[in-house]
């Protein structure tokens, strides 16, 4: 007979949730397993019981990260406007970082070396890039890197509380309105 199961799922959510936060306040490094245990209400023996070990359990912080990255880039639905729809996906971008910090400072800042990137939520930038501008490929490439730099650095301006004129919503849209010239380079 199997053994019965002793974390559920509700325990992996929170020991995520306090991994994601622990990471992005000190580093991959500074991650303590017995604190992270104590945050989320449980022992370290559910850390290796639901993802194996500290590696696995930041390599599952950052795949819940683009996870959820990944959802948010999904229910941008495409329209007649590629544009449009490429302002959209600059504005969903924006909510999953507000949505997620702990997340996005992991995925972005606080990744520890060796943890795998979620290729696909670039692949959506680009293909987005590709048909607002009508690039071959490899040029959406390298125009969708411009673009992704520019509306990390706003969301990681804003996320500090450093983006000028802030005005929340407005602000932020008027920045990726202005960056057409970024992708047109």
């Amino acid at each position: 007979m199997p053994r019965p199961r002793v974390h559920d799922e509700a325990v992996r959510r929170r020991l995520l949730e306090a991994a994601s936060a622990a990471v992005a306040e000190r580093g991959a490094a500074g991650l303590s397993l017995r604190s992270v245990a104590t945050a989320a209400g449980t022992t370290t023996a559910a850390v290796y019981a639901l993802f194996g070990g500290r590696d696995e359990l930041v390599q599952a912080v950052v795949d819940e990260g683009f996870r959820r990255f990944a959802a948010h880039l999904a229910a941008v639905r495409r329209t007649d406007d590629p544009a449009a729809d490429l302002l959209t996906l600059g504005q969903a971008y924006r909510a999953n970082a507000r949505e997620n910090p702990h997340y996005y400072r992991v995925m972005f800042g606080a990744r520890p070396e060796g943890a795998r990137p979620a290729e696909p939520t670039f692949q959506v930038l680009v293909a987005g890039v590709a048909r607002a501008t009508g690039s071959a490929p490899e040029e959406a490439e390298v125009r969708a890197g411009r673009l992704w730099a520019y509306v990390h650095g706003l969301v990681m301006l804003e996320l500090g509380g450093f983006l000028p004129g802030a005005a929340g919503d407005d602000a932020f849209t008027a920045a990726l309105r202005a960056s057409r010239s970024i992708i047109e380079g």
